[in-house]
């Protein structure tokens, strides 16, 4: 692994047990120190990871992030389909089965890897095992759209709560129907609906319209 990698993680960690023997020489209360930590250890951490996973608007960043998860398949695999690495998707996704065998926890993940190949007997087995929400109904209108069902897709699609996930089906059905250019208004809308990860799926996607 390459130092510069973590070194912030390094920084960080040095400056938390510099900061504690300080703490300590000068009699500090335990309790004290420890909830300083904790507190400081909670930004870090979600600095590190939920912003970018969730709010980070730069997509650069985003893809640093993704990059460097390759120890964290449930992250590594949003590289991995966003950038169409085949050889490096199929093992990630083994890895995914490997260490979670929940049918549930897996199962957005098969849908997921099933688009990719188009196997629609794979997604309609992950959609069985989903709870209703509206990944399930995301991949349920995926179907549809994909049977060439457009007009049951659209009407599907309407109970879907999330902008980004409407719209991005919305455009995926005029691309498919030759609309190319409101596929693309579609996508930029579905980009501008969400942050993070999901934003770095459709802006990658855009990239291939």
């Amino acid at each position: 692994m390459e130092m510069g990698k973590y070194k912030w993680d390094i920084v960080f960690y040095l400056a938390v047990f510099l900061f504690v023997v300080y703490m300590k020489m000068n009699d500090q209360s335990l309790f004290w120190i420890l909830g300083v930590v904790l507190t400081a250890t909670l930004i870090m951490f979600t600095i590190r990871i939920f912003y970018p996973l969730g709010w980070e608007t730069r997509m650069e960043r985003v893809e640093a992030f993704l990059r460097r998860q390759e120890n964290t398949p449930k992250l590594y695999i949003y590289y991995a389909l966003a950038n169409r690495l085949d050889d490096e998707l199929e093992h990630t996704i083994e890895r995914i089965r490997n260490e979670d065998t929940n049918k549930r926890t897996q199962a957005v993940y098969n849908a997921a890897y099933g688009s990719y190949r188009n196997d629609l007997v794979a997604v309609r087995t992950a959609v069985q095992n989903m709870r209703r929400s509206d990944y399930r109904t995301y991949y349920e209108t995926y179907l549809l759209m994909e049977e060439g069902r457009s007009e049951q897709a659209r009407e599907h699609l309407k109970s879907i709560n999330k902008v980004w996930m409407r719209s991005s089906l919305l455009a995926a059905i005029e691309l498919k129907a030759g609309q190319r250019e409101t596929a693309i208004q579609l996508l930029q809308e579905a980009m501008h609906a969400v942050r993070g990860v999901h934003r770095y799926m459709i802006f990658k996607e855009s990239e291939r319209y």
